[in-house]
């Protein structure tokens, strides 16, 4: 469906176009890119209220900057879609996050504008130093390094870190923090408070002002008052005003708060800006959704709401969407209530997703029991470490493409330490729509390789909850579990709670000649592949490991003593992954047999829905089902994809 653009929107193909408008005109302009976002992401899907808090910025930056010599970075890219529409990407926007379309976040290779990849939070303001220290060892002097930061995102260690050394270095570098007091869900913590005692001090900030009005008076009587005046001057911002602000504590130049949604204020701050050398910060005031009074409301909701109606708001559910079976996080979400209510020493976690994570259902139930932490993985991991040592069984939920970012903690703090935390890593496997940077596909090759830890992956619902239920009893250390985001397969999940034995994998169904060796919830393709096959006369076994590690070597001798061709299956990377661990058991025991590894290749896997990307990686069910037919008449096959 085509989306028709703006009378001033459809002449912008790239910000050469946007220069020639009338400041006048840019209101008009910034009317229609909004209305432009709203009426492809309801029909087309992907992130929505992000990008509309910050539709006046992005056309500010735009007119202003010198883009791409001047380089600019967005932090996450739910907001960069307004870039993205007058960056020359408006004609193929419509299929974004679609597989083969365009991006849903920035991406070097995309665009000469996209300036740095950008899916998890935080590291604009490191990247855009790195550049401006570059540029400024260059020679290039005129140049300007941007980096536009959610607060949101300001709540993340790596952020401070940046910070703390941009503080320290003469490098060209405008910090805009877009503060909407948001990021997915709600922000937490002291940060979120103290940015909102600067933007709420009015009195301050007149005084401020004034402060700066009479020191220019002063200065204007003539070469003895200049010289008093930057006397005062030196005094009140070596004191009052020095120790008044984080930012200005860290050697930033502090401006603001402005009105984000300001167009020609914005471009008058930013033409100021330009020529004042140093480390700076921009402080914009913004809302999130702006512009659509339902995203404005709810913006949880409205981050990334799907298909729907840009009318009447009701948001669409296709057939394939109405669940017979609960998504895996939310039986993770039932689940923890259900056993905290059994063992009080359960607590939850979550870096910044409750909503994603489902850890926002026991934090309505159990308030002083479950904890968001803000966008800061280390902390989440060590802050869970630190309750396990006085004795409660903390359930830290993290994506597990975010996990990545606090493994030194998983090893450091937890591991090494054998202390009872268990690990809940979302989104593992194929993300799907979000792209490369959100699927989950090392886990299982970066867990597996730590002394002391458990790693499973329950194949449906029910085993979810049993693992988790194992998990939380006595003595049994570090435990990790892995499950796929969205649906799972069993309506009627909420069975009675059991204890399984760790390490210990089942038989799923009895074969001949071959067998399928699969973990976690891919292994459903694999009954697929298993009925298809039987039907052409070929009959798979089929084991459900269960375990990464430990590995369940009973059933791997059992498989390896009854099969010569065997195919692993699992949704996660094929080097070091469960298929790697089962071939260093076969050279550990001088089995002989052929084995064909199916999972995610050495290669990055780009945006689509998950079924396309099993598809094209290899496991899907056909996938699976191709495999078998190949090896079960001897022929040559890939072994690394199938």
């Amino acid at each position: 469906m085509e989306i028709e653009a703006g009378e001033l929107l459809k002449k912008i193909n790239a910000p050469a176009d946007l220069k020639q408008l009338r400041k006048a005109d840019l209101v008009k302009l910034c009317g229609e890119l909004r209305q432009y976002i709203i009426d492809t992401v309801s029909v087309h899907g992907g992130h929505f209220a992000a990008s509309l808090g910050v539709v006046e910025l992005t056309v500010a930056l735009h007119y202003v900057l010198n883009t791409p010599y001047d380089q600019l970075v967005w932090d996450v890219g739910h907001q960069a879609y307004g870039h993205k529409i007058i960056t020359g990407r408006r004609e193929v926007f419509h299929t974004n996050r679609v597989l083969d379309g365009i991006s849903g976040f920035p991406k070097r290779s995309e665009s000469e504008y996209d300036t740095f990849g950008v899916g998890h939070s935080s590291t604009s303001i490191s990247a855009a130093l790195g550049m401006a220290v570059a540029s400024h060892y260059k020679g290039e002097t005129d140049r300007q390094h941007i980096a536009v930061i959610g607060d949101g995102a300001m709540t993340a260690g790596m952020a401070f870190e940046a910070l703390n050394h941009a503080g320290i270095e003469k490098s060209n570098l405008l910090v805009i923090l877009n503060d909407n007091c948001m990021s997915i869900d709600p922000n937490v913590g002291a940060l979120k408070e103290y940015l909102t005692s600067i933007t709420t001090s009015k009195s301050w900030n007149r005084f401020r002002d004034d402060i700066a009005h009479v020191l220019a008076k002063i200065s204007e009587i003539g070469p003895d008052a200049l010289g008093v005046a930057k006397k005062i001057e030196k005094s009140i911002k070596g004191t009052l005003l020095k120790n008044s602000n984080l930012f200005e504590s860290l050697n930033f130049r502090y401006f603001g708060p402005v009105d984000g949604h300001d167009v020609k204020r914005l471009i008058h701050t930013l033409d100021d800006l330009r020529d004042i050398p140093g480390p700076k910060l921009l402080h914009c005031i913004t809302v999130k959704g702006k512009g659509y009074t339902l995203a404005e409301r709810d913006q949880t909701t409205w981050h990334a709401p799907g298909l729907f109606d840009k009318i009447t708001g009701e948001i669409k559910k296709s057939k394939k969407d109405i669940p017979v079976a609960p998504k895996y996080q939310d039986v993770f979400g039932h689940t923890l209530v259900e056993l905290a209510e059994k063992n009080d020493k359960i607590m939850g976690i979550t870096p910044a997703m409750p909503s994603g994570s489902s850890m926002n259902i026991m934090m309505k139930a159990m308030p002083d029991r479950a904890f968001d932490v803000g966008i800061a993985e280390q902390h989440a991991v060590t802050f869970s470490a630190g309750l396990a040592t006085q004795g409660m069984v903390p359930f830290c939920n993290i994506y597990s493409s975010f996990m990545q970012r606090a493994y030194d903690q998983v090893i450091h703090d937890v591991a090494i330490q054998k202390l009872h935390v268990v690990f809940c890593l979302d989104r593992a496997g194929i993300a799907g729509a979000d792209g490369p940077t959100h699927h989950g596909a090392y886990d299982i090759a970066f867990m597996r390789c730590i002394p002391n830890l458990t790693v499973a992956a329950p194949m449906n619902e029910e085993e979810l909850r049993n693992l988790m239920y194992t998990a939380q009893q006595d003595g049994m250390g570090p435990f990790v579990i892995r499950y796929p985001r969205g649906q799972g397969v069993m309506p009627d999940w909420r069975r009675p709670l059991k204890a399984l034995e760790v390490g210990k994998g089942h038989k799923i169904c009895d074969g001949e000649e071959l067998a399928f060796l699969s973990i976690g919830h891919i292994g459903n393709e694999a009954v697929k592949a298993c009925i298809e096959l039987n039907q052409e006369g070929i009959f798979p076994a089929h084991y459900d490991l269960r375990f990464a590690k430990p590995l369940d070597e009973t059933l791997l001798h059992e498989v390896f003593g009854k099969f010569k061709k065997i195919i692993t299956i699992e949704d996660g990377c094929l080097h070091g992954g469960m298929g790697s661990a089962v071939l260093e058991f076969m050279a550990d025991h001088s089995y002989q047999a052929t084995v064909v590894r199916l999972g995610i290749p050495d290669e990055v896997i780009e945006h689509g829905e998950q079924h396309e990307l099993w598809a094209m990686c290899g496991y899907n069910s056909q996938s699976i089902a191709n495999a078998a037919r190949k090896i079960a008449v001897g022929r040559k096959t890939d072994t690394l994809a199938g």
